[in-house]
């Protein structure tokens, strides 16, 4: 028997690179299946060793076709991150920022490339986790390898040992698309770049016969040359064009799907582009049931999957110059002896890489010397760049047209401390300052400063707003707000911002309409200590569909400079919930309830509720409410409900009905019985909405039973 296997021609199968036109392969490989083929050595470059190495990992076409289909390309190519692997600074940042670019010695520089790759290294990761101990490739079920391209030699670099899933993300590399990776000193990018179709490299290992699957462009003319990315294919095809005439010749039997008309990152097209796999693959059947009668009856099992449940023992990690270990294990969210799951790592290593603090990552997992226990190893390297230039834009009704340029600093006096100055330059100029150090686990302190302002026409329909007391039912008002604030917080069980501190507010307001008197309405310094708490698993924070959020605040305001001579102390509590659900395919419902009252014998009225509008950031306690002009409705107590249905009827575009109700006044919640009450206001809006770089741009038209005028509004970009 032995005699017979030593003489049976081995089959050898060679893969190459081609972006999404790789998913041809999976249609290949369906119909070796089919026809009873038996792969004993597996070479492929780029989307080919990713291909090729999930099948030598023990996958059957079939499950490839499942794992394929099911991956979100758009999430993997923008490297996504996921809103819950974010903490609240990095959420922000996030949602603020439309373009943020290195900034080194008084010069802009650009990223090296749109991607880290780690969305696809974690998926690989999992994927892979069968096969995790075993770091020679010749071991695995189907002995494989995969090329990779020295980026300072030119010189290509057969990987064929070590971790399987960096092996196949180092090959699939693309330039420009995905960063380069570091590997035993050397700086590697995709395979296809030096070698496309390592058929030699298969011939070395022992095969006799080479199935060879060829899904690369052929060289365009000037005229098909027309975007950067088919430039940058061309320029990497340049060198293996020519090769490929003798790797035709030498190849057994080649096939080369009919797949002209798709381009390396037409990930949409996937199921088609498979199905040209097989046609091509079945115009040379009879070839391949030949191949197959060298071992008859070979069918190719499905894998079974390990359990992914996980005991961690150690968490090592190379050493870092400027953030500690607990830094790190507090990124995670998990400790040593930890029972895990891969999704949980995933968050785990996802929560690192949203700090941005950290140019490349990579982990792996090793047996501990306990038994059904294994160690997480990480091997970060810290980001050079310290400081960053972003950008941003945003109109909308209250605030008018703003330009948001941010300076961001890190490990300014400290290993892990973080300065962010936000200028706005428009309509109304702003500003916000925030330094703080993360420390993990531990309480993070910091400090704030922020400037406010806008200038707005107000009309009194509600008799609510306290101007009221001016004897003027219309008046323009500047609104000035400065706020400092000293501050810690920490995560409470790893799920809420917990957090208070000291603050000082100084507010000017003051109306031109009041020529005949003193233009001046408030011109107080207000002190106060606060406390809040916050929990943010939306997953979209303008679209969500799904999630929960809460916040709460309290105020207590102790003393003032008092303008007005009616300053009490006092304190304001408010609140918001809120929960979006997936009821259909692509329609969300999120419904928010809020509330907020004031203690003490009096309040100042500069600081009470105020509702109306939409579309702008809110701040202090103005909040938006439909059918209302800005700032119309006030009181020192509220309570709204709001609910949305959004309806997602192509990719980024909204179309959504919303109704809000509220009671808002003074007291309001004085006696039980009126908590209940019958809302007092209602409102309605119907919207369009569309998610850009910039931010969502939106257009509501509202209106509301109690008043016949209604109020369109547009607010374009992240809200700053």
């Amino acid at each position: 028997m032995l005699s017979q296997e030593q003489k049976r021609p081995k089959v050898g199968l060679v893969l190459s690179g081609g972006g999404a036109k790789g998913f041809a392969h999976i249609g290949v490989l369906k119909v070796l299946e089919e026809a009873g083929v038996k792969v004993d050595y597996i070479g492929g470059t780029s989307m080919g060793a990713i291909v090729g190495g999930l099948y030598a990992s023990g996958y059957n076409a079939k499950q490839l076709d499942s794992i394929f289909i099911a991956t979100n390309f758009d999430e993997l190519l923008s490297d996504y991150i996921p809103r819950a692997s974010k903490n609240f600074y990095e959420k922000g940042n996030d949602e603020r920022y439309a373009l943020v670019l290195p900034f080194n010695r008084f010069r802009i520089g650009i990223p090296q490339a749109i991607s880290k790759g780690l969305y696809n290294f974690n998926l690989l990761n999992k994927l892979t986790r069968n096969v995790r101990d075993i770091k020679d490739f010749n071991a695995l079920p189907t002995p494989f390898l995969c090329i990779g391209s020295n980026i300072e030699t030119g010189k290509q670099v057969i990987l064929d040992k070590g971790n399987l899933a960096q092996a196949m993300l180092i090959s699939a590399a693309f330039p420009s698309l995905f960063s380069p990776i570091e590997l035993n000193g050397e700086l590697l990018i995709d395979g296809g770049v030096t070698n496309n179709y390592p058929i030699d490299e298969i011939r070395a290992l022992g095969a006799d016969i080479i199935i060879g699957v060829d899904v690369q462009d052929d060289l365009l003319s000037k005229k098909g040359l027309n975007d950067a990315t088919k430039i940058l294919v061309q320029i990497t095809n340049l060198h293996s064009i020519e090769k490929m005439k003798s790797n035709v010749q030498r190849t057994d039997i080649y096939i080369k799907p009919n797949i002209k008309d798709y381009g390396v990152i037409s990930f949409g097209q996937g199921v088609e582009i498979i199905k040209k796999g097989e046609e091509a693959a079945f115009s040379v059947y009879e070839k391949l049931k030949a191949v197959a009668e060298i071992e008859p009856g070979y069918v190719k099992p499905p894998l079974k999957l390990c359990e992914d449940k996980l005991t961690l023992g150690e968490i090592k990690c190379n050493e870092l110059n400027n953030y500690t270990m607990e830094y790190i294990t507090g990124k995670l969210r998990f400790k040593e002896g930890s029972k895990v799951d891969y999704k949980i790592l995933e968050k785990g290593i996802n929560n690192i890489d949203a700090t941005h603090n950290f140019s490349h990552i990579n982990y792996y997992l090793t047996p501990n010397e306990k038994d059904g226990v294994v160690d997480l190893n990480l091997e970060l390297k810290e980001e050079p760049v310290k400081s960053y230039l972003k950008f941003g834009l945003h109109y909308d009704e209250l605030f008018k047209s703003g330009v948001l340029i941010n300076l961001t600093q890190k490990k300014r006096f400290f290993k892990n401390d973080i300065a962010s100055l936000d200028l706005v330059l428009g309509d109304n100029v702003r500003y916000n300052f925030d330094y703080y150090v993360e420390n993990g686990y531990n309480f993070n302190v910091g400090f704030k400063s922020q400037f406010n302002q806008f200038n707005r026409n107000i009309t009194n329909t509600s008799n609510d707003l306290n101007f009221a007391f001016l004897g003027m039912n219309t008046i323009n008002v500047d609104y000035w707000d400065l706020t400092n604030q000293l501050y810690f917080q920490s995560l409470f069980i790893q799920r809420f911002l917990v957090g208070g501190g000291l603050e000082l507010k100084h507010l000017n307001i003051k109306s031109e309409t009041l020529s005949s008197s003193n233009p001046v309405i408030d011109n107080s310094n207000y002190f106060s200590a606060f406390g809040y708490a916050k929990y943010d698993t939306f997953d979209n924070k303008h679209f969500p569909t799904k999630g929960y959020a809460f916040s709460g605040d309290v105020h207590t305001f102790l003393t003032s400079s008092d303008y007005t001579n009616g300053f009490n102390p006092n304190t304001i509590i408010k609140g918001e919930i809120g929960a979006a659900f997936t009821i259909l395919n692509n329609v969300t419902f999120t419904i928010k309830n809020e509330a907020g009252f004031s203690t003490g014998d009096r309040t100042v009225p500069f600081l009470n509720f105020v509702l109306g509008g939409y579309g702008y950031n809110p701040f202090n306690n103005f909040r938006p409410f439909y059918g209302y002009d800005f700032l119309s409705i006030g009181g020192n107590s509220y309570i709204k409900t709001l609910g949305n249905l959004d309806y997602e009827f192509y990719k980024n575009n909204h179309i959504n009905f919303s109704a809000n109700y509220a009671n808002v006044g003074d007291r309001i919640f004085k006696d039980v019985n009126d908590w209940f009450k019958v809302p007092k206001y209602s409102g309605y809006a119907v919207g369009y909405g569309l998610e850009t770089i910039i931010g969502p741009i939106e257009i509501k038209h509202t209106w509301t039973p109690d008043n016949s005028k209604g109020y369109t509004w547009i607010s374009i970009g992240f809200l700053f």
